[in-house]
């Protein structure tokens, strides 16, 4: 065997047109088949794409009903939130008996030794092993959403999926290993790297935020393969063997929330790993784990939809109980209004994470703007209902559910879930990061026939083809901007049954709306054209809208399936009705804001505070933080730390 080749200890230098260029490639480029947020962004509400609302099939619901009650039983008889708060570990035996349940294997084929479960079920999987403890949630969704079984499903050799599926689904836990201490959203300055070496790579680096990593069987690992002569290179996926000589977990971080969570940091010093296990060919590391993410991302929604439903028991049952001034508290209007928000976006939050599930598992639809819309307005819905939570229970929600219950109350602990989910904001695409990516698939038609005009590496030859192909697009797009259904008082009719409130001037708002919303987006790419990426405050107002219409979209259909299965009709349409009227006074703020802000204004403050204009403001205080820098050291080499993986069973 040869010596290992030498790490290099240098940082790739990107600029920020060649970072531009490794994200785009890495993204899917085609659309083959329809997408009914895509659409919406182009102005055209496909409603045909979600209604009837896209139904399970029976043995699939069987299945997944069956593994939900055995997974509530053990919730509740084997799960105190309580001791892993306070301990801030998952007992062992814990995860051992969710191993023995199959929850390591819920979305793995059954001829792999894993149960098989839809998207669907998964996710009510997860909503429901979440509601019992977040860092629970966050183990089973980060070894199956994105850890080795969901990669090697999509992109695995036969060879691969014979012998990591079947340990991933009962007795292996695995982790997902991106980032690095300098880099997050941005992996095209990734420094890990996988040096061939014969039948093997060599893996030299460090990682960071390694979720799962400290107890991990498998990982997951992205690092960047150098060109040679036998292949192109780039940032390229391995399933690694955690326990490999050279692998050195070197910290178990902690957090606000999450106190479960066994999230590292890891070193690879001269970790060999054989060549059989490098997931896809050199290069296709980010295409694959964005690819992953598609999907992937729906777990987090999934268990904000848990926080929301356990949000909404609380808020009933203290509002009910709590008096002041002579009536419950819930019946002060102050109050009230937040717990109709936490019913109300609950009941839509379930929706757009059904729907998109649903559309996953059936897969005539590409849901990659569905799944990221889910994740971002999940997020961010749920962080406020949890705040609002802890507003109507006042100082009791500010407490501890270990001081709650230490003084004769019930232990309810509000404060915890607000410091669990503040995460969901950051984890897998952070909001700001969320508003790009859609962004950028939500004006990829018009990029597709205009990009050229506004490319500077583009000739004078390609800049004409490319106003002669839009000239045509938008002489067809434009006109239909201007005119639809949502004008016309009877459309949607479907959705004002007899007895019912009515719905269908919601799903006209929504057409109307995403019309004007496709105008808004055009005139902008008019007005700024090259300079439209570096408008993320528009950006993300757009996106903001297109998650608000696809939510409405959503919660009116299903309160339309609810109603024709007989299942709660009546109250499903007043929820869906109280979310859209809140959702079109949040849509109209959001238009408000797109031409009229401080973009400009905010800019020029950064600049001040960057150049130091205003550091006369930050007198008056002492800077409790230590010494030291602010990303620390990530030099190849190895260890000088104890190694603090801890293997479970």
């Amino acid at each position: 065997m040869s010596a290992p080749p030498t790490p290099s200890s240098s940082r790739p230098t990107v600029t920020e047109r060649e970072a531009r260029q490794v994200a785009e490639a890495a993204r899917e480029q085609d659309w083959r088949k329809p997408s009914f947020a895509k659409e919406l962004f182009l102005g055209r509400f496909r409603l045909d794409l979600i209604h009837p609302h896209p139904l399970p099939a029976e043995e699939d619901v069987q299945r997944g009903e069956e593994f939900l009650a055995k997974l509530r039983d053990f919730c509740e008889t084997k799960i105190d939130g309580a001791v892993i708060e306070r301990d801030a570990r998952i007992p062992d035996d814990v995860i051992t008996g969710l191993k023995e349940l199959g929850a390591f294997g819920m979305k793995i084929d059954t001829k792999y030794g894993g149960l098989g479960l839809t998207q669907v079920y998964y996710n009510k999987a997860l909503a429901l092993v979440g509601s019992a403890n977040p860092a629970i949630g966050a183990l089973l969704s980060a070894h199956q959403s994105i850890g080795v079984p969901q990669p090697l499903k999509m992109f695995g050799t036969q060879e691969q999926k014979d012998t990591f599926l079947p340990r991933c689904a009962r007795t292996d836990i695995s982790a997902f290993l991106l980032t690095e201490p300098d880099v997050g959203s941005d992996p095209a300055r990734l420094a890990t790297t996988a040096v061939r070496d014969g039948d093997d790579y060599v893996l030299d680096g460090v990682k960071l935020w390694t979720t799962n990593g400290v107890v991990a069987d498998l990982l997951v690992v992205m690092a960047r393969v150098p060109k040679s002569e036998g292949g192109k290179g780039g940032i390229t996926a391995f399933v690694v063997e955690a326990a490999s000589e050279g692998i050195t977990v070197e910290n178990r971080n902690a957090f606000m929330g999450l106190r479960g969570l066994e999230n590292g940091v890891t070193r690879f010093h001269r970790v060999r790993v054989p060549a059989a296990n490098r997931i896809g060919p050199e290069g296709a590391g980010l295409k694959i784990a964005l690819t992953t993410l598609n999907t992937g991302r729906l777990s987090l929604p999934a268990m904000c939809v848990g926080a929301g439903k356990w949000c909404l028991k609380i808020a009933r049952e203290w509002s009910a109980v709590r008096e002041q001034w002579g009536k419950p508290v819930a019946l002060h209007e102050a109050v009230g209004s937040k717990i109709s928000f936490i019913a109300a976006t609950t009941f839509a939050l379930e929706a757009v994470l059904d729907l998109s599930s649903q559309m996953a598992d059936e897969d005539r639809n590409d849901i990659r703007i569905e799944a990221a819309l889910a994740k971002l307005y999940g997020s961010e819905m749920a962080c406020l209902m949890a705040d609002e939570l802890v507003q109507i229970r006042g100082g009791r929600g500010f407490e501890t559910a270990a001081s709650l219950e230490a003084r004769g109350e019930r232990a309810v602990p509000a404060e915890q879930l607000l410091r669990d989910l503040r995460i969901n904001r950051i984890f897998e695409g952070s909001t700001e990061i969320m508003h790009l990516l859609i962004a950028r698939e939500a004006v990829d038609a018009h990029l597709s026939v205009a990009g050229d005009l506004i490319d500077p590496d583009k000739t004078l030859s390609d800049k004409a083809k490319a106003g002669a192909q839009a000239g045509v697009f938008y002489a067809k797009w434009l006109p239909k901007l201007v005119a639809g259904p949502g004008q016309l008082p009877r459309s949607y009719a479907d959705f004002h049954p007899s007895g019912h409130r009515d719905l269908s001037g919601h799903l006209r708002y929504v057409e109307r709306t995403a019309r004007k919303l496709a105008r808004s987006t055009f005139y902008a790419m008019s007005r700024w054209q090259g300079r439209m990426e570096t408008k993320q405050g528009f950006l993300g107002r757009v996106v903001d809208i297109g998650a608000e219409l696809f939510a409405m979209s959503a919660a009116c259909v299903r309160a339309e399936h609810l109603r024709a299965e007989g299942d709660h009709g009546r109250e499903a349409y007043q929820l869906a009705d109280a979310f859209c009227r809140q959702s079109r006074i949040r849509v109209e703020e959001l238009f408000g804001r797109l031409w009229t802000n401080t973009d400009d204004l905010e800019r020029k403050v950064v600049k001040g505070v960057l150049g130091g204009a205003y550091e006369w403001l930050e007198q008056g205080v002492v800077d409790p933080s230590g010494d030291g820098p602010w990303i620390a050291d990530a030099t190849p080499g190895a260890s000088t730390k104890e190694n603090v993986r801890r293997a479970i069973g």
